[in-house]
C-alpha cells in the first residue's frame, strides 16, 4: 500500500507542472494584456509598469522566473488589485469557497445516498420514477439557471432571503449559493447510488448474507452499502474540485468574496499571477482528491485492497 501510494505521489508533480506550464504559456498568447485599458498613459510608463511585472522580457525567460519564484512559495503580487499579493487574496477567499463548496457536497452527499437507496429498493415503482425524474431535472438544469430563479422566488418575490453577500458567514446568506450548488450535486449522487446499489443487490454475497437470516437493515448497512460507495467515491474526489470551480459562477451571482470571483476578475483584466495562483489551487486539489479516491477504494473494497497489496509485493 505504502508503495502505491509513494507512486501516485510522485505523479503529482510533473502532473502539476505540466498544467501550470500550459496555463502560463496559453494566457501569454492570448489577445489583450493587464494594461491595455490604461493605453492613455504615457509610453514611457506602460513600459515602466511592463517592467516591474517583467513582461518586458521574452516569454520563455517569464516562464524562467516564475517558476523560481513559485519554488520558493511566492505566487507573485496581483496586477489587479495592487495592494495586494496572490497569496493573500487566496488566502482571504479560499476558506470562503471551500465553505460553500464543501458544505454543498456534504448536504448533496447526505440527500442523495439515501434517495439513490430507496429508488432501488423500490425499483419501477413510482417512488423509483418519481426520484428518477427529479433527478434527471436537477442534472438538466445548471447552476447558471437554478440561481437566478431561486434569488428571483426566495430573495425578490417573497423577500425571505438575502439575494447577495456573505454577510460574514451568516446562514441566512448561504442558504441560497449553498442550494444552486447542492442541486445538480445531490442529483448525479442519487443517480450513482440507485445504480450501484441494484448491481451489489445482485451479487452472490448479498443472496448469502439473506441466507443467512441476518435483517434487511443489517445486510443493507453492512453488507451493501461500502461497495455500494466505491463508485459514488470515485465521483466525489474530483466533484469537490468541481463544486469549487462551478462555485465560480455562484459567487459571482450572489457577490460572494470566494476565489472563484477573483478568477473571474483576474481573467478579465488579464491579472496572469492571480489567474495562475487560482488555477495552481484548483489542480493541487484535483489531484490530491483523486489520489485521496484512490486510498478510499482500498478502504471500501476488499478485492481492489488485495490487488493493490498484490502490486506492491512484485
Amino acid at each position: 500500500m505504502l508503495r502505491f501510494l509513494a507512486t501516485r505521489a510522485a505523479v503529482l508533480l510533473p502532473t502539476l507542472l505540466v498544467i501550470i506550464t500550459l496555463s502560463f504559456f496559453l494566457m501569454r498568447v492570448a489577445p489583450g494584456g493587464p494594461f491595455d485599458a490604461d493605453a492613455q498613459l504615457e509610453p514611457e510608463i506602460l513600459e515602466n509598469l511592463r517592467a516591474a511585472y517583467d513582461l518586458d522580457r521574452p516569454l520563455v525567460e517569464q516562464y524562467g522566473i516564475y517558476l523560481s519564484r513559485l519554488a520558493r512559495g511566492d505566487l507573485g503580487p496581483s496586477i489587479s488589485n495592487k495592494d495586494y499579493t496572490v497569496s493573500e487574496l487566496i488566502a482571504i477567499g479560499l476558506p470562503v469557497s471551500l465553505e460553500l463548496g464543501l458544505t454543498a457536497l456534504l448536504i448533496a452527499t447526505l440527500l442523495g445516498l439515501p434517495l439513490g437507496i430507496v429508488a432501488a429498493a423500490h425499483q419501477n415503482r413510482w417512488l423509483d420514477h418519481t426520484i428518477g425524474t427529479l433527478a434527471m431535472a436537477g442534472i438538466a438544469v445548471p447552476s447558471l439557471i437554478t440561481a437566478p430563479l431561486l434569488t428571483l422566488v426566495f430573495g425578490v418575490m417573497l423577500k425571505v432571503l438575502p439575494v447577495a453577500g456573505w454577510g460574514d458567514g451568516a446562514w441566512e446568506n448561504k442558504i441560497l449559493p449553498l442550494t444552486a450548488l447542492a442541486l445538480p450535486q445531490l442529483a448525479v449522487i442519487a443517480r450513482l447510488s440507485r445504480g450501484a446499489f441494484l448491481d451489489v443487490r445482485r451479487q452472490n454475497f448479498i443472496r448469502a448474507a439473506r441466507a443467512r437470516g441476518l435483517p434487511e437493515w443489517r445486510v443493507v448497512l453492512v453488507h451493501a452499502l461500502p461497495p455500494t460507495l466505491v463508485p459514488l467515491v470515485s465521483y466525489l474526489a474530483p466533484a469537490v474540485a468541481g463544486v469549487m470551480t462551478g462555485s465560480i459562477v455562484i459567487e459571482q451571482i450572489f457577490g460572494l468574496p470566494g476565489v472563484g470571483r477573483y478568477f473571474v476578475q483576474g481573467a478579465l483584466s488579464r491579472d496572469y499571477p492571480l489567474v495562475m495562483g487560482v488555477v495552481i489551487v484548483y489542480a493541487t486539489a484535483v489531484l490530491l482528491m483523486n489520489l485521496l479516491a484512490d486510498l478510499a477504494y482500498a478502504a471500501l473494497d476488499p478485492r481492489i485492497r488485495r490487488g493493490l497489496l498484490a502490486g506492491a509485493t512484485t
